[in-house]
This record gives C-alpha cells, sequence and structure tokens, in this order.
C-alpha cells in the first residue's frame, strides 16, 4: 500500500488548509484511517480518526471543532480540513492506515510520507 499525503503549505493564523491523501493498493475501505502530526522536537501525536464506512469519527482534544476528517472510498482518499488554524498547529502530518480506529500509531501499519503545515502568528 502506498499512502500519499499532500496539501501543506504556510498559511496565517485563523486560516484553513485542506490535506488530502491518496491511497493505492489495498482495498481503501477495508482500513481505518488517520491523521497524526509532529512538531520540531515533540512526538508524534494523534489528529483524527475515521471508520471503514465514514460514519464513526473521532479527534484530539487539541483540534476538536476546528478540523474534520473525512474520506472519499470511491476515491482512496482521505482528507483533513483544518479551520481557525494555530501557531501550535504547525507541524508535519501524517495519514496513516490500519485495522483499529484508536489514538495510538502502533494500531496504524501503513504511513504516508507526512505534509509540512506551517501556521504563523
Amino acid at each position: 500500500v502506498q499512502l500519499q499525503a499532500s496539501g501543506g503549505g504556510l498559511v496565517q493564523a485563523g486560516g484553513s488548509l485542506r490535506l488530502s491523501c491518496a491511497a493505492s493498493g489495498r482495498t481503501f475501505s477495508m482500513f481505518v484511517m488517520g491523521w497524526f502530526r509532529q512538531a520540531p522536537g515533540k512526538e508524534r501525536e494523534f489528529v483524527a480518526s475515521i471508520s471503514r464506512g465514514g460514519s464513526n469519527t473521532n479527534y484530539a482534544d487539541s483540534v476538536k471543532g476546528r478540523f474534520t476528517i473525512s474520506r472519499d472510498n470511491a476515491k482512496k482518499t482521505l482528507y483533513l480540513q483544518m479551520s481557525s488554524l494555530k501557531p501550535e498547529d504547525t507541524a508535519v502530518y501524517y495519514c496513516a492506515q490500519g485495522t483499529g480506529q484508536t489514538i495510538y500509531s502502533y494500531d496504524y501499519d501503513s504511513w504516508g510520507q507526512g505534509t509540512l503545515v506551517t501556521v504563523s502568528s
């Protein structure tokens, strides 16, 4: 499986970005998907996850109400709509694929290469 994340960039605080993650290889709809992020000097942290069919989502408290995770199984693509961005959202964002919809990175066995989001104050 290959996961290709895109959509990162430089944005001012309060702005919005939409990240995408295109999947190829194994059947996309059979796996839960998640977004994680890693800021400079910090450990990778959970951002959001979505169930196979898209009906169940989960968010880290730090992004709840600002970020929305979604997926299009026909297009084999995962999305993360980010709004009201803050400087502390600056990080490399990774999409991940797994079998358990958890907040733990070890439950996801395939990872994209990451896309950098920089939020200026």
